[in-house]
């Protein structure tokens, strides 16, 4: 995978510099380098880079300029590259991959452009295996719902696993990420909790706490707390607890009255 790379800094010695450390890399393509924010705008456009290394402050349009001239939907992944350290809470707030202070460090370059690398190539995979998906009708073009299989599309590894929604078992969260338990398997989703939720509604799963979701056709008993919450078993004798903010919806989708 060849990353294509835009620099941007109105110092030549910056410029060079940054230059200088990607060309010892076999995966880059420098398609420009740019001297102002105009030139950095026009160049976005005209050649779509992977990475843009962009200076905060030039004459004329910033760095974050720049961004907002280009659009935030539209722009590529940001290292920001600056001699000012006051403009680091921004950069991340606009989701800049990261924050080089000048004069750079060798070993702090490469771990931004290491970063830059992963970042991308995890997009990559969530493109291919949307694609996929919609190839089978799971999703339209644009990633919303469409005509559904019955499966959930897992990146994994440079592979793409499509799991039964019949076969998982029960979904645990794990932050920004969620965990569907398959029998004796487990596999890793970029999805939050809530987004599965969503998803998985109307297909016999439901919320029983704030960190999971279960296969309602799994649960074998449910057995009251003095607390009020329940302990739920499932058939293969795992033991998840019910919440009691969420028992009324899986009583109302086992059509409980109870």
């Amino acid at each position: 995978m060849t990353l294509r790379v835009v620099i941007v800094d109105d110092e030549e010695l910056a410029r060079r510099g940054i230059r200088t450390r990607l060309q010892r890399m076999s995966d880059v393509d420098i398609v420009a380098e740019c001297s102002n924010g105009r030139q950095a705008i026009d160049s976005i456009r005209r050649y779509t880079p992977d990475l843009v290394f962009l200076d905060v402050q030039m004459p004329g349009k910033t760095g974050f300029d720049v961004i907002e001239d280009v659009g935030w939907e539209t722009c590529p992944n940001i290292i920001f590259v600056t001699a000012h350290d006051q403009y680091a809470i921004r950069a991340f707030e606009i989701n800049a991959l990261d924050y080089l202070l000048k004069p750079i460090d060798d070993e702090r370059f490469d771990l931004a452009f290491q970063r830059a690398r992963d970042t991308l190539a995890m997009d990559r995979d969530r493109d291919l295996g949307r694609r996929l998906a919609s190839a089978l009708g799971d999703v339209d073009v644009h990633g919303t719902s469409a005509r559904r299989t019955g499966h959930v599309v897992v990146r994994s590894v440079g592979r793409v696993i499509f799991v039964k929604k019949s076969d998982i078992d029960w979904i645990e969260a794990a932050g920004d990420y969620v965990t569907l338990h398959v029998g004796k398997k487990s596999w890793l989703l970029r999805e939050t909790i809530a987004e599965m939720e969503r998803k998985l509604q109307s297909d016999g799963f439901t919320r029983i706490h704030r960190s999971a979701i279960v296969n309602t056709e799994r649960i074998g008993e449910m057995h009251s707390l003095d607390n009020g919450e329940y302990r739920l078993l499932l058939r293969d004798g795992t033991e998840l607890k019910l919440s009691r903010g969420f028992r009324h919806q899986l009583q109302a989708l086992l059509g409980s009255n109870s």
